[in-house]
Order: structure tokens, then C-alpha cells, then sequence
């Protein structure tokens, strides 16, 4: 694999920032950078803890009539993908994304990643910012998977930070609806996150996830539901 060439597919800007995402192929699979960066923002071969927030994050939402699910990130489309796939066929799906190019990936060759799950017909996408979504919304959501940036600490975008400050989390909490979780992802451990989610008012279940099944990097995945306990 590593004696293949990469191929260069499309550069996109971040809205609010000086850099570019960077879409590129070797062989069969596909990776994300941003500029300035030598390693992966995500890579289509490591998909298994995207996988297994959406999973987490819808469980027992299946049978619910009319369930409403909220993904912060649309990336390569796996989080989407599994939320689609942990779901009723009346269910709604929003993905909120920041960067139109990376919509326009999923709608083109990339899509083939994650089988184009914007073309089912439950998800919507909302081009923009996903806090401000959650800012405007009061119980209209059953989950919310936040798969943005790197996690509570923030990479591509400052502005994403207010995602997980204590602000943030508390207009998540507003945004669910009775029994409604929110689900975040992060590439590592964030034991002041986790405090913070504690001091929202959040019951918080801490799991790690794999990259890949058995393998690869150790991610974790925040379970969060308004409450009291611990």
C-alpha cells in the first residue's frame, strides 16, 4: 500500500479560516487532511468509533415514531451512514456541515465511501454551523452526534469550542428532548470535558472505541444524558 500514489482529488477553504481541507485517493481509499498538517484528519479505512457514536447515540430509536437525530460533522459520511442505518424509516436526520465542498464531495465521488447516505431520503443536510442549529432549537432532537473537528479540542475551527464549552452544552441539553442523548466524539481522553459535561447536568457514560474493529487508534465517545447521578 504505502508504494501506491496518492492522488490529489480537490482542495475546499474552511469558511472562517486561513486553511483548506485537502481530499486525496491511494488506491481504493480515501483521506481528508488540512493543510499544514502531515497526518489524516480521517481516512476512509478508519471509520469504526464514527460508526459506534451514531450506534451508541441512536440506540433504542429504531421503534420510536417520528425520531429526530441531529449529526454535528458530515466528514466522509459514516457517522450519517450508521445513524441512517440505526433508524425507523419515518425518522429524521440532519446533518449540519460548515464546508460546501465537503458536501459536494459526498455527492460525488466520495460518497461511494459510505454508500451516499444524502441520498436517502431522511437526511437533510444544513449548510452551516451546527451550534447555531442547537442554539436555535428547544426539544427538537432525540440525539445529537457531535463528530466535529477533533473533538472538545477544537483543530480546523476556534469556533467550534463553544460547541463544548459549558454555554454549549447546556443549549445541547435544551435542544433534546425528554430521554434525548448527546453523543460526542473525540480522538482523545478529556477528563475536563467530562467534568464539564457533569457540571451541565449530564449523566455521562465514557466509552472507548477503536478506529478500526480490534485495532488502531483508541478514540472516546461521550454519552450524555440531563440528570442527576453520575
Amino acid at each position: 500500500m504505502s508504494g501506491k500514489p496518492v492522488t490529489l482529488l480537490a482542495r475546499t477553504p474552511i469558511p472562517g479560516s486561513d486553511q483548506e481541507l485537502i481530499l486525496s485517493r491511494r488506491d481504493r481509499d480515501y483521506s481528508i487532511q488540512i493543510s499544514g498538517y502531515l497526518s489524516d484528519l480521517m481516512n476512509s479505512r478508519m471509520h469504526h468509533s464514527e460508526d459506534l457514536l451514531a450506534e451508541w447515540g441512536c440506540a433504542g430509536l429504531r421503534d420510536k415514531p417520528g425520531a429526530r437525530v441531529l449529526v454535528g460533522g458530515l466528514g466522509m459520511g459514516f457517522t450519517l451512514a450508521a445513524a441512517l442505518a440505526a433508524l425507523g424509516p419515518d425518522a429524521e436526520v440532519t446533518v449540519a456541515e460548515l464546508v460546501p465542498g465537503v458536501v459536494e464531495w459526498n455527492r460525488g465521488e466520495l460518497g461511494s465511501c459510505a454508500a451516499y447516505p444524502l441520498k436517502d431520503p431522511r437526511s437533510t443536510v444544513h449548510l452551516g454551523d451546527v451550534g447555531e442549529l442547537i442554539r436555535a432549537s428547544k426539544a427538537a432532537y432525540d440525539a445529537i452526534l457531535l463528530d466535529v473537528d477533533n473533538g472538545p479540542d477544537a483543530m480546523t475551527h476556534a469556533e467550534n469550542a463553544g460547541l463544548y464549552d459549558l454555554a454549549g452544552l447546556m443549549a445541547a441539553a435544551r435542544a433534546l428532548r425528554p430521554g434525548g442523548v448527546l453523543a460526542v466524539w473525540s480522538a482523545e481522553k478529556d477528563a475536563k470535558f467530562k467534568r464539564r459535561l457533569r457540571e451541565a447536568g449530564y449523566r455521562v457514560d465514557e466509552r472507548g472505541a477503536r478506529a478500526r474493529p480490534g485495532k488502531g487508534a483508541h478514540h472516546t465517545v461521550w454519552l450524555a444524558r440531563v440528570g442527576s447521578g453520575r
